[in-house]
């Protein structure tokens, strides 16, 4: 399976972000992430959708099927595109009085930022690749990951030129 990173510019209407994400999965794939947000144009919306396909054939598919829904204005694979992508975490970590000053030193070690913390636990927050993320959830198991949530990917192409001009 390979992940792609599509940006889909809609009209900002309700019901939007449903026919998107119900149209992708009666086609059976799998949406890994999908995040949407107002842009810098109030009457657009931003739906930014981590896909999983076989083949670049599925994808053609699912951009194909995508772009006939009446109200997206504007569809772009940001994996085929120079981009910044990012993802978001916040991850509750047991940390008692013994283990506390070791997992200060890996969130620093990760430039991550202790957001909320209690006699029991610490919540982290860390902006970054999915990579890096996954290596920061993989050290911390040894303390006991109590919660994660992740916003999922999203990305900006690099340069001048906007998504809706692509």
């Amino acid at each position: 399976m390979k992940k792609f990173l599509l940006a889909v510019l809609v009209d900002n209407k309700p019901g939007v972000l449903t026919h998107v994400a119900g149209l992708i999965s009666r086609r059976a794939f799998n949406i890994e992430s999908i995040s949407a947000g107002y842009t810098e144009e109030p009457d657009i919306t931003r739906i930014n959708i981590v896909v999983s396909v076989e083949s670049e054939n599925e994808l053609a598919q699912v951009v194909s099927q995508l772009g006939k829904l009446i109200d997206v204005i504007k569809i772009v694979n940001l994996s085929l595109t120079d981009s910044i992508e990012r993802e978001l975490v916040l991850i509750k970590v047991k940390a008692s009085k013994a283990s506390r000053a070791d997992i200060i030193n890996v969130v620093n070690i990760f430039r991550a930022n202790i957001v909320d913390v209690t006699p029991e636990d610490v919540v982290i927050e860390l902006t970054g690749g999915e990579s890096k993320i996954d290596a920061l959830c993989e050290v911390l198991e040894e303390y006991g990951i109590i919660e994660i949530a992740r916003t999922g990917a999203i990305a900006l192409s690099r340069g001048p030129v906007p998504v809706k001009a692509m």
